[in-house]
């Protein structure tokens, strides 16, 4: 029998009880979506939600009878305080003071408080970007955000443009911006900080990046609020970082006349053509097939411990560098040394770079220094390139002992996570100046993260008491004379970052007369710039390739008097002359001199040049492919193992038959108008494959059955997804004896306990060893099924010149 309208119902959820009424009320009209399918939207998406409202005052806009239509909108109420009367006694709220008042806000720390507040039809939560400390007091802002909204005549499609340039400028700072569909009109841009700066802080940072977008897009972008300067743009919102003011919250609903929803997204989205906002029934089915995009934005922050009186009491003894070391840690609950004696005086050179997953992953850089490890919590790792600094935050000395700790730090514990050896080794002393600055040139071990010596400055740029911890870690120019083939000095910018090509086919080219076509060599994509007679090779992912291919210093003879930056990609060639991806395989990894110059005479290599990016200083980026062409070929000939292959100019049948011929990948078609575009995907660069490839993170291993009984059988790969990887099925063949041989130390120092991708059926988790995704591979495969797996994949090899960030689907 149907309740009667008003009739109440009492649940209980996780253990609070709750009293529900008007169900089938319709809270949007145009939908009929009724005030229940609000309630249990809700109820679903806190496992999602809450880590974005945790601890944050939260404001609320009610719509107590729906939000009406077009014609006759429902009355909103704003609301900040809570109503002692009717708020649960189990609500965690706040006290905040403001100028002129006293406002109690409830905190949406749980389910239960997301089902009260949707029974009382708070449809929107507002919340800040900042959260009340453990004592209450307001903390640091931990997140920035960006509103993109666009003024008449300006749509979704011009707020992605400019996320899209935002994303190119945080990426530069060294953030991670992450976007969301507002569910109004625009989008949503958030960064996670470290909590070091104050929120006026983070509102000028913002708002200088608005007006240096208008300066560089004035006919898209305003930073100024007046609509009249809006029309046909997009504002770009920086004042929403204000510590007074809020947004939306990542997955609130919005009280439009359809259930729209501020929903996270990828970027891979956002550059879709139909882009558009999400309700709530897609939101939902998002979040149980895919997880949240977000989460990475609220998996916590690198922040100073709150003053409890445990961690305040004995704290540094002047004799004793290891007291406040210990005083945080308590030997009998985690496996990390924990001396009880004061630390010895000692010179020893090591150094350590541990990988922690805390609560927000980051790296511990530890420098051997009178008798401790000095050490520095790094967010975003050691700079991979000179122009880009990374933040470095000093943090209590260790024990010598913990340059080999590796393990899980228990939850509940100081630092609980995962912590293990990103790279380790000795280091050269340059400078030592105590809270001012030191320079040294690390030596990391061999397959290490660094991937080779790395000279780094740490300079201290903390101002009073509140930032004395800050310090920035700069990558600085290497200086290695002793190398067989020097790095060269680049005489003003770093070198571009090469261009990208879209995957694509035949049917993608219209007229042939405007594209030419080249080989797709089956190697390693390298930079490779050429300076004072000497040569330096960096791939795609900033690893310098000089000592690994010495026999290429061949390029600087090629060259001659000039000094240039070129484009082009190593390979191995079989006894018949093809490119042999196995071959060039056994080439890859090796760091030793005598193990390059054996490998030298079973797997030479040859660089294939294909293109021209600058010249006697003058760069040649904003000019066409024939121009660059003409000038690659006038500079270059064939010369020892250095080569610039032909290209077929208005042939696309020819091309594709000769590179079938050749047992190549297939071919790259380039419009012969274009400029080079350094690292941009651009379809105006189109590949042509004869077989389809994918390049892979790998996740984990199950072990073998048969003669692979004692090994491993087969490998987990996954692509990235969000803030993730999405699991995209196992391969178990191509393996050559070698390559499985050696994957039990490939794998021996990633063990993880908990599953590194998403997505993972059952049966295929069952008795895999889970390692850290951040090894990239290829394989080859049939198709995609419709289940998003690859279909028969086929292992082909490492890829130690891609980062995971690199792999798109293909």
């Amino acid at each position: 029998m149907a309740k009667p309208a008003g009739a109440k119902e009492t649940v209980s959820v996780d253990g609070h009880s709750i009293t529900l009424t008007n169900l089938d009320k319709v809270i949007y009209p145009e939908t009929g979506t009724t005030k229940g399918e609000v309630i249990a939207y809700y109820a679903e998406i806190a496992d999602v939600m809450v880590p974005h409202t945790m601890d944050r005052p939260a404001t609320r806009k009610r719509w107590v009878h729906g939000v009406g239509t077009p014609e006759h909108p429902g009355e909103v109420f704003f609301q900040k305080n809570l109503d002692e009367r009717s708020t649960p006694s189990w609500v965690a709220h706040r006290v905040l003071q403001h100028k002129s008042h006293t406002n109690d806000y409830p905190l949406v720390n749980d389910r239960a408080t997301l089902v009260w507040l949707a029974q009382i039809a708070a449809l929107e939560l507002h919340v800040p970007q900042w959260r009340f400390g453990r004592t209450g007091t307001p903390r640091n802002p931990d997140r920035m955000v960006l509103d993109l909204d666009p003024g008449q005549g300006a749509g979704l499609a011009e707020c992605a443009e400019v996320a899209r340039q935002v994303r190119a400028i945080l990426t530069g700072m060294g953030l991670d911006p992450m976007p969301v569909t507002s569910g109004s009109k625009g989008i949503h841009l958030y960064a996670a900080l470290d909590g070091k700066q104050t929120a006026d802080q983070v509102s000028a940072v913002a708002h200088e990046l608005a007006r240096a977008l208008e300066a560089d897009h004035p006919d898209l972008v305003v930073s100024d609020m007046k609509k009249a300067l809006r029309g046909g743009k997009v504002l770009v919102d920086w004042s929403q970082n204000n510590g007074a003011k809020t947004t939306v919250a990542p997955y609130s609903l919005r009280g439009r006349f359809r259930p729209t929803v501020a929903a996270p997204r990828t970027w891979r989205e956002l550059a879709a053509k139909d882009l558009r906002q999400l309700e709530l029934s897609e939101v939902l089915e998002r979040v149980r097939r895919r997880g949240d995009p977000l989460a990475g934005l609220s998996a916590g922050h690198l922040g100073s411990l709150e003053p409890t009186a445990d961690r305040m009491a004995g704290f540094q003894p002047a004799d004793d560098r290891l007291a406040r070391y210990r005083s945080m840690r308590d030997g009998s609950k985690t496996p990390e040394p924990v001396p009880a004696e004061p630390a010895g005086g000692g010179d020893g050179r090591s150094f350590v770079i541990q990988e922690h997953h805390a609560r927000r992953l980051h790296y511990d850089f530890r420098l051997e220094h009178d008798g401790v490890l000095v050490s520095w919590a790094v967010p975003k790792g050691v700079p991979t390139e000179p122009k880009q600094n990374h933040l470095a935050v000093q943090t209590e000395d260790h024990p010598l002992a913990y340059g080999s700790f590796e393990g899980t730090i228990p939850k509940g514990q100081y630092g609980a996570g995962e912590v293990s050896i990103w790279d380790a080794g000795t280091y050269d002393l340059e400078k030592w100046r105590d809270d001012k600055e030191v320079i040294v040139t690390l030596h990391g071990r061999a397959g290490g993260g660094l991937g080779g010596p790395r000279r780094v400055a740490l300079i201290h740029t903390g101002r009073g008491e509140k930032d004395a911890k800050n310090w920035l870690m700069h990558l600085m120019k290497e200086q290695t004379a002793d190398l067989a083939v020097e790095p060269a000095p680049t005489a003003a910018a770093p070198a571009p970052k090469a261009m990208l090509a879209k995957l694509g086919s035949g049917s993608d080219i219209e007229n042939e007369d405007e594209w030419a076509f080249e080989m797709k060599w089956d190697g390693i994509r390298t930079i490779a710039t050429v300076a004072g007679g000497r040569v330096r090779l960096l791939s795609r992912n900033d690893i310098d390739l000089t000592r690994a291919y010495p026999e290429l210093a061949d390029l600087a003879d090629a060259v001659g008097p000039h000094e240039a930056v070129l484009d082009g990609e190593i390979v191995a060639l079989d006894a018949k002359g093809r490119p042999d991806f196995g071959l060039l395989q056994t080439r890859m990894n090796l760091s030793g001199a005598a193990d390059v110059r054996r490998a030298q005479s079973t797997a030479p290599v040859h660089l294939m040049v294909f293109d021209l990016l600058e010249l006697d200083g003058r760069s040649l980026l904003a000019e066409s492919y024939d121009e660059r062409r003409a000038a690659l070929e006038a500079l270059l000939d064939d010369h020892g193992r250095i080569r610039v292959p032909p290209a077929f100019v208005g042939g696309l049948k020819e091309a594709l038959e000769t590179s079938r011929r050749l047992g190549l990948e297939g071919i790259v078609a380039k419009e012969r108008a274009a400029r080079y575009w350094p690292a941009r995907r651009s379809s105006s660069w189109t590949k042509i494959k004869h077989h389809r490839t994918q390049e892979v993170v790998i996740g984990g291993w199950a072990p073998g059955r048969g003669r692979r009984s004692s090994g491993v059988g087969s490998l987990l790969l996954g692509i990235p997804e969000g803030s993730g990887f999405r699991y995209v099925g196992r391969v178990g063949t191509g393996f050559s004896d070698a390559v499985l041989n050696d994957l039990p130390r490939v794998f021996a120092s990633r063990t993880r306990v908990k599953p590194t991708l998403d997505g993972v059926p059952a049966a295929d988790a069952r008795g895999v060893t889970w390692v850290r995704p951040d090894l990239v591979a290829e394989v080859e495969f049939a198709e995609w099924t419709s289940s998003g797996r690859l279909r028969q994949p086929s292992w082909r090899g490492w890829r130690p010149d891609k980062s995971p960030g690199d792999i798109q689907q293909e």
